[in-house]
């Protein structure tokens, strides 16, 4: 699976509405985490993470960190993300 993705194991999905009307309203804090993010994600998911926190009395910060392990569980997922992880590690360290 190529295209603006990347190499990934992760299932894609379809869009339902349009995703810069989406992502235009959302919150100015949760449209920089979007932008700054290692996967792909839709402005729908992240707003449903965000929301769910908010609800809880997160803060906004409290919720970014929601969406930070959201994140790094997703990641630890995907298989080629692993891979990318271990050649890293190996580089850093010097071995391999």
């Amino acid at each position: 699976m190529k295209r603006n993705l990347g190499a990934t194991t992760l299932r894609r999905r379809r869009r339902t509405v349009d995703p810069m009307a989406a992502y235009d309203a959302l919150p100015p804090a949760l449209r920089r985490w979007i932008a700054g993010a290692a996967l792909p994600w839709s402005p729908a998911s992240c707003r449903r993470v965000w929301m769910a926190a908010r609800a809880k009395g997160a803060s906004d910060t409290e919720a970014l960190a929601r969406l930070d392990r959201a994140e790094r569980n997703m990641l630890a997922r995907d298989q080629y993300s692993q891979i990318a992880n271990l050649a890293d590690h190996r580089t850093q360290t010097g071995a391999g």
